[in-house]
């Protein structure tokens, strides 16, 4: 007797069932019984009878399953149930060569599953940062309330090449970065920086977060050892309260101050304690201190444009400082300089100062924002942009239960039962008082007449016989 075996037709049922094998015998036991004339006792809803292929003899429930676990691989079985991500947690990668200190970093945002206190808003902040793939090193970081933007980039770069200070003692020039095709990390911006730093750009293809494993099991480690013990975290999973109730024993969320002093705090504990598998019982930085290849250091004061996008114009200084985007920009260093050609240089998205150059890039100055708007303004600014956010829900939700219609649960075959249906009298009754308080209708133009015009008016002679009898 031949052994059954898995064709390409059953494999499109198991995708349809996403996986579901038993659910595929099912179709495939009525498929037959369809076939032969029989009354199929449960035809379960789905893929059409038509398209179902047609087994003699159908194989029973254990040789089907027995095949199936055959035929198709494990990654084969999850990618089914549970689509590509599943699937690829089966693929077997081969390890790249070993690796030297600042030859390739890493590069990718997180979210954390929390909200924090961002002046008065409550934001789901974002992590930026680089990491030593040789080493495993944290070498820079960036934390964005809110989603991140290349000026998140650009400061987690910075950082990450700055060996003074706060920043070390991992650092300096990359050879290469790797990255995936984000749109901000694609950005001329970025790509102009790495230029500056003579570091090669890895644009990796999409939907491969294997290719950057290092920063993803970064990614993966700071939510469990960092973010899962955070206040407000999301992903634990709570009971749902019968009422809502404020609950006084609810932990209050960190500021956005205090929870980049935890993610700071913990890159440096990721740095100098933890001892990752495969640096042979070292922390990060240890095996970066021990690794006797040669860097590139780079002044902090030769870093000061890294963070910054060129105008790309070159303006002139006026007796009201210099013109950008439509405003006024002043600073100290200004003084008897009008008339002088400047370019400007910013950070993105933060357009409230500006730095200054001369035409050949050297820095003249900063230049803030002229008239800018008090602390008073902003605040009403804001209550403004809150009410109308509101509202604009408000409507949202409204709109939505207009459109939402809710029929009755049903145990047996039968139409779908709307619910919240009206007999004739009550609509009748409901439009008639409806009608009753539309007050245009109930309105009475000719109740109270108009007024004679005044004496000293000029009026038509048409009009003035009735005017004279009104008087009488």
């Amino acid at each position: 007797m031949d052994r059954f075996e898995v064709t390409p037709e059953v494999r499109v049922l198991l995708a349809y069932w996403r996986g579901n094998a038993s659910a595929v015998h099912r179709q495939l036991v009525a498929r037959g019984k369809t076939a032969a004339g029989e009354p199929a006792t449960a035809v379960p809803a789905g893929a059409p009878m038509e398209s179902v292929p047609l087994l003699d003899p159908v194989p029973s429930l254990s040789t089907f399953l027995r095949a199936v676990r055959r035929d198709l691989t494990a990654g084969e079985r999850a990618g089914l149930a549970r689509g590509p991500e599943a699937a690829r947690a089966h693929d077997v990668f081969g390890r790249r060569p070993m690796q030297w200190r600042n030859q390739t970093w890493e590069a990718d945002h997180v979210q954390a599953p929390l909200v924090v206190d961002a002046d008065g808003e409550l934001v789901r902040p974002w992590v930026t940062w680089f990491i030593d793939v040789a080493t495993k090193t944290i070498t820079g970081t960036a934390v964005t309330p809110g989603h991140p933007s290349r000026a998140s980039i650009l400061a987690a770069l910075r950082a990450a090449v700055l060996r003074t200070g706060p920043y070390g003692p991992a650092g300096g020039i990359p050879e290469h970065v790797r990255v995936d095709r984000g749109r901000d990390f694609l950005s001329k911006t970025v790509l102009g920086a790495l230029t500056d730093l003579d570091t090669k750009r890895e644009d990796l293809p999409a939907y491969s977060p294997h290719l950057k494993g290092t920063v993803e099991n970064l990614n993966r480690c700071v939510d469990r050892m960092l973010f899962a013990i955070l206040p407000g975290y999301t992903l634990t999973p709570k009971p749902r309260p019968a009422k809502k109730k404020p609950d006084p024993d609810e932990p209050v969320p960190l500021t956005f101050a205090e929870f980049t002093a935890e993610v700071l705090d913990w890159t440096r504990w990721w740095n100098t304690e933890h001892r990752p598998a495969g640096l042979n019982g070292r922390t990060p930085v240890e095996a970066w201190q021990a690794d006797p290849t040669p860097f590139t250091d780079v002044p902090e004061a030769a870093l000061w444009g890294l963070m910054l996008e060129d105008d790309g114009r070159v303006r002139k200084l006026s007796s009201h400082g210099v013109r950008w985007r439509g405003r006024d920009y002043l600073g100290a260093w200004m003084a008897g300089q009008a008339g002088r050609h400047v370019r400007i240089r910013h950070m993105p998205h933060h357009d409230h100062e500006i730095e200054v150059c001369d035409p050949a890039g050297r820095h003249l100055g900063t230049a803030h924002l002229a008239d800018a708007a008090t602390p008073e303004q902003l605040d009403e600014l804001r209550r403004t942009r809150t009410v109308r956010a509101r509202r604009l829900r408000e409507d949202a939700k409204k709109a939505e239960a207009l459109r939402r219609q809710r029929f009755a649960p049903a145990t047996t075959p039968t139409p779908a039962q709307r619910l919240g249906t009206l007999t004739a009298a009550e609509a009748d009754a409901k439009l008639a008082t409806c009608a009753g308080s539309d007050m245009a209708a109930l309105a009475l133009p000719d109740l109270i007449p108009p007024a004679p015009p005044p004496d000293d008016w000029n009026t038509p002679a048409s009009l003035r016989p009735a005017v004279r009898r009104e008087k009488r």
